[in-house]
């Protein structure tokens, strides 16, 4: 067994993909419209979906909106430099919604962002 991808929903899809492919730097893996069903699924990673774990946008043509809802959390990328990677966001039009530091109670470095959509991702520090 091994995860494949998370799904999230997402209102409007060409401004997703950009936001995942150009400020975090993932790949458009695959793109497909599904005209009966009214919706396009778009795959979204850093490396090929046989070999990572990617993200899913599910775009439901007459839905431009989401509630995000309280059981969702966020997407975790593992990063060499928290604190350029934020800035890197900043400079593409991201936001930034936490400042690295020390998640609380702990040492580990994180930093959140979030998508067009509102989605978290979070940044955690690799360790050296």
């Amino acid at each position: 067994m091994r995860l494949l991808h998370t799904m999230l929903r997402v209102g409007n899809l060409d401004r997703s993909i950009a936001f995942y492919t150009e400020v975090l730097g993932m790949r458009l893996l695959r793109k497909h419209d599904y005209p009966d069903g009214k919706f396009t699924l778009a795959f979204v990673g850093y490396g090929d979906e046989s070999d990572t774990s990617v993200i899913e946008l599910t775009h439901n043509w007459d839905t431009d909106h989401y509630d995000l809802g309280t059981g969702y959390g966020h997407i975790a990328l593992e990063t060499d430099d928290i604190f350029a990677t934020c800035e890197a966001v900043r400079q593409k039009g991201g936001t930034v919604t936490r400042e690295p530091g020390p998640m609380k109670h702990g040492t580990t470095v994180i930093a959140f962002v979030a998508d067009p959509d509102g989605y978290k991702i979070e940044f955690i520090q690799k360790k050296t």
